[in-house]
């Protein structure tokens, strides 16, 4: 799994962070998402897939990756 952020959609709502605070941080100053792991390991695939799902304006994406 690779996972990747666009910092310019995300609108700091932080539904990342709850689901995935392993993977997603945010930003003190503005809140948006800090990406702290691109490739997680296999038991966060799962809420890393749900912090996608979940993040309002689509500013996570998740891409499957036979190297991880």
């Amino acid at each position: 799994m690779k996972v990747s952020v666009d910092q310019d959609r995300c609108c700091g709502a932080g539904q990342c962070v709850l689901t995935a605070p392993e993977v997603f941080d945010q930003r003190d100053d503005d809140g948006v998402v800090v990406l702290l792991d691109a490739r997680p390991a296999p038991d966060r695939h799962a809420s890393v897939r749900e912090a996608a799902a979940v993040c309002p304006t689509g500013a996570i994406t998740v891409t499957d990756d036979p190297n991880t």
